[in-house]
């Protein structure tokens, strides 16, 4: 993995790729064909042989700023399990063309990929609207669909935003460490909709993860896919303590507001999730 913020070259994405697909599958967020990886990087590309089968595609998402970029993702249907072992079979590359509307596919000829994931459109949305206003030269999204996240997100006591974070960033300290923006959430919206889309990349301007009801979660990061993979990680932790808690009858308090403010200010965590912040 890269160092100090220094560019990933494309076998560490690969690499990355592979160990958060492990990963995901690993704390059942991505059963079967679930789950999507992509990562949009501005510098060129040199490929392995493996992706042998080029050909031009229209883009399901106009994006100008992408031009040049290219953006690695998963395959529709490819298992997130089986990119550590063979990444190359599972993965597109797509080069982005001058004005954002069509690029050209890589992949291999042999393996399991035939298009990408039906919501690059999502994926695509979010790149673009990343490099467009912040210029990052490397982005990461990663999407899932964690087992206790998921499952909370169909109880109506859980559909806010507001109360959603209230009820997991209580459970542990680093939790608002790493996710200080706190959990977006979205109404249901069918996936792949340009619905969906839209909704989503306006909550992850403001977020690094969103959750998406009823689905699974997005989340993004401007240094690696591992980065994401984590992100995802910390939320379904906090939902498995929120769902062992209901099991035990609600009897668990979890971390006070003032216990969070001291997490806050010994960190130097900016976030206006934590209520009395001055309290000691």
């Amino acid at each position: 993995m890269a160092a100090h913020g220094d560019p990933e070259s494309f076998d560490d994405v690969l690499t990355s790729i592979g160990e958060a697909g492990r990963r995901l599958t690993e704390i059942d967020a991505a059963e079967a064909g679930a789950g999507n990886i992509s990562v949009c990087v501005a510098e060129p590309v040199t490929l392995p042989p493996g992706f042998d089968s080029v050909r031009e595609i229209l883009l399901p998402f106009p994006s100008p700023a992408l031009a040049g970029h290219t953006v690695v993702i998963t395959g529709s249907g490819c298992r997130l399990r089986s990119l550590a072992k063979d990444p190359e079979r599972n993965l597109g590359v797509v080069v982005v063309h001058d004005g954002g509307m069509a690029g050209t596919l890589h992949h291999s000829a042999r393996g399991e990929f035939l298009r990408p994931t039906v919501e690059f459109n999502s994926h695509l949305a979010v790149h673009e609207d990343h490099v467009r206003r912040r210029g990052v030269a490397f982005h990461a999204i990663v999407q899932a669909q964690p087992l206790h996240l998921t499952l909370l997100s169909s109880v109506p006591a859980y559909q806010h935003a507001a109360t959603l974070n209230d009820r997991l960033l209580r459970w542990q300290a680093e939790t608002i460490v790493h996710l200080a923006e706190g959990i977006g959430y979205l109404p249901f919206m069918v996936p792949g909709s340009d619905e969906l889309t839209m909704a989503n990349l306006a909550s992850l301007r403001h977020h690094q993860l969103v959750l998406w009801a009823k689905h699974g979660v997005m989340a993004r990061s401007d240094t690696s896919v591992l980065a994401a993979s984590d992100r995802i990680e910390y939320a379904e932790t906090a939902a498995r303590y929120e769902y062992l808690n209901l099991a035990i009858g609600g009897r668990a308090t979890g971390l006070t507001d003032a216990e969070l403010s001291r997490v806050v200010r010994t960190f130097g965590v900016t976030t206006d999730l934590v209520r009395h912040q001055q309290e000691s």
